[in-house]
Parts: C-alpha cells; sequence; structure tokens
C-alpha cells in the first residue's frame, strides 16, 4: 500500500527519479548551473533548466537509458524484484505487468540485477565464514571439488555474535571463480573481505595463504561451516524454486540479486529505494552486452571473480 500512495503516476516516478539523482539541486549538464526547480516536461519525461532551457531525459545516463517502458513498469519491476522472497522470473513479469513480450520483461529484469552491485561496496568483516559450492546439472563423475558440468561459486558471510550461545548472520558475498586454486580463493577473500578480519575456512590447502595476506585464519571442519552452508542450500532451492535451474553465462547476475535481498532482508521498502537509487548512477548493458555476457569479449556481471 506504501508503494502504491507513493507512485500512482508517471510525474511521481519521475519526480522520485530527480530526487535520487539531484538529491541536493539540479545541476544543468549543459550550463553547470545549480537550480532549485527545473521544469517538468511530463509527457518526454525530461527536466528543464531554468536557466539555459537545455532539456534532459530522467532516464539519460540510468539502466533505464532510452527506454520505451513506463516508468510505473520500471518502479513495479524493480519493487518486484528487491521485496519478493524467491524473486520473480522475466515470464512472471511479463504476466504480472502486462508486458507485451518476454525480450522486454527479461532485459529490464537483466539492467535491474546489474545496478544490485554497488561500484564502491564495501567488503565484509569481523568473523567471516568462506566456502565454496557447486552449481549446475548432475553429472556423472566426480563429485565435491572438481565436480563435472558444475559451476564453482565461491561465498562469504559474516557471522555475527548476539550473545554467548546466539549468533546471526550479516551481510552476504557470493561470487563465480573460475577453479578453487589459492590464487583464485585468496583474490576472492581480498576483493571482498576487509584485512585483519577472521577468515574461517575448511582445511582445503587453496587457503593455506590466507595469513600471509594479513587476515587472521581459523581452520574447522567442512561440517562446522554452519552459516555459510545453509545460505549455499536456500540459494540452491531458490534457483530451483524460481527459475528452475541457471545456465552459467548469466548466473552471476541471480547471485547478485540473492546478495542484494539477502543483505537488505530486514526493510523491504528501503531495498525497493537503493535499488532505484543504485539505478540511477549508471547505465545499464546494452542489448547486445546482455546476450554476449561470460563470452571472451563479451561483458561480465558485476560481482564476478574473473579469470
Amino acid at each position: 500500500m506504501e508503494f502504491q500512495k507513493m507512485f500512482q503516476t508517471e510525474e511521481d516516478c519521475a519526480q522520485y527519479l530527480y530526487k535520487c539523482r539531484w538529491p541536493k539541486q539540479f545541476v544543468c549538464p549543459k550550463c553547470n548551473k545549480e537550480s532549485d526547480k527545473p521544469y517538468l516536461i511530463s509527457k518526454y519525461k525530461r527536466f528543464e533548466c531554468p536557466k539555459c532551457n537545455h532539456q534532459v531525459s530522467i532516464t539519460a545516463g540510468t539502466i533505464m537509458h532510452n527506454t520505451k517502458t513506463a516508468l510505473k513498469i520500471w518502479f513495479w519491476a524493480a519493487y518486484l524484484v528487491s521485496t519478493l522472497t524467491p524473486g520473480i522470473s522475466a515470464l512472471q513479469l511479463k504476466k504480472q505487468l502486462g508486458i507485451k513480450r518476454y525480450e522486454t520483461a527479461y532485459q529490464m529484469l537483466q539492467k535491474l540485477r546489474s545496478a544490485m552491485v554497488r561500484p564502491d561496496r564495501d567488503r565484509i568483516q569481523g568473523i567471516v565464514e568462506v566456502d565454496e559450492t557447486y552449481i549446475g546439472s548432475t553429472q556423472e563423475g566426480k563429485r565435491g571439488r572438481g565436480a563435472l558440468g558444475k559451476t564453482i561459486v565461491a561465498g562469504a558471510i559474516e557471522v555475527l555474535r548476539v550473545d554467548e550461545l546466539k549468533q546471526r548472520v550479516g551481510r552476504l558475498r557470493l561470487s563465480i571463480i573460475p577453479n578453487v586454486s589459492g590464487d583464485t580463493l585468496e583474490k576472492f577473500i581480498k576483493e571482498n573481505v576487509v584485512k585483519k578480519s577472521v577468515v574461517i575456512s575448511d582445511d582445503w590447502n587453496g587457503y593455506n595463504g590466507i595469513k600471509d595476506l594479513n587476515y587472521k585464519h581459523k581452520i574447522v571442519s567442512k561440517n562446522d561451516l554452519d552459516h555459510i552452508h545453509i545460505t549455499f542450500g536456500n540459494l540452491k532451492t531458490w534457483i530451483q524454486g524460481t527459475y528452475h535451474g541457471l545456465t552459467p553465462k548469466h548466473l552471476q547476475a541471480y547471485l547478485n540479486e540473492f546478495v542484494f535481498r539477502h543483505n537488505r532482508r530486514k526493510n523491504h521498502m528501503a531495498a525497493f529505494q537503493r535499488l532505484l537509487g543504485l539505478a540511477t548512477i549508471k547505465e545499464g548493458p546494452s542489448y547486445d552486452a546482455i546476450y554476449a555476457a561470460g563470452s571472451l569479449v563479451g561483458w561480465f556481471h558485476p560481482g564476478q571473480t574473473e579469470p
């Protein structure tokens, strides 16, 4: 109800985007002058500078750049993907919002997912459990580390102490990695965990160099990595339940979506507002980039530990 009251019209959406893009004052990109009250031209979703009359599209430079889809549809999509615990597929989004083409719904979701990783996001810290898991179709052959036909995903999660007996989880990081070598795992940890944190892992030799990187390394039995294993289980259940499996090509985008909702699970409206805020500071991937994702010459989804 709160969402519906806030965004009843296209103008409501345009005004909200305006506040996200210019939280203090409007700054004209042409004359570089500030203004408290640029003119809103509702029909074209543009603001006009009162100093030089230059018009700025409200979606220029955002993931909605050059969109022909109504802002209300974009806002509803952002709300659904950021707040629904099981997420939403492109087919479901198409049906829910009356979008005519599946490809439009699919591209909207992929662009929204691309905004779920802040370019300068903080690394997690404190006590952090780290492990890897394998996602993909089941094939005969080797199991465990090196399993055939599956994508390797590294995970790191904060463990927060509530009292002497009780713990809870904090922020999460998930990334596709090319292998489980020491170099790869150390790179994942350096990119995602603050130095001097306590990193808890199993005894896999790929973690042997953590202590030399200025982390406190604690080795435990694989069965004692409860928090990250429960998180991996929730991730796999979500992937199977909502998408019935995913290909490696776009898996990182869905990992980003899972992490985004996990880290903001206590306040759904704040999650939606955060997503729209992030969506205004960067352009989304182009149609060609989305379909070339993961190739040697293509675009990589944010958050992926590249080889």
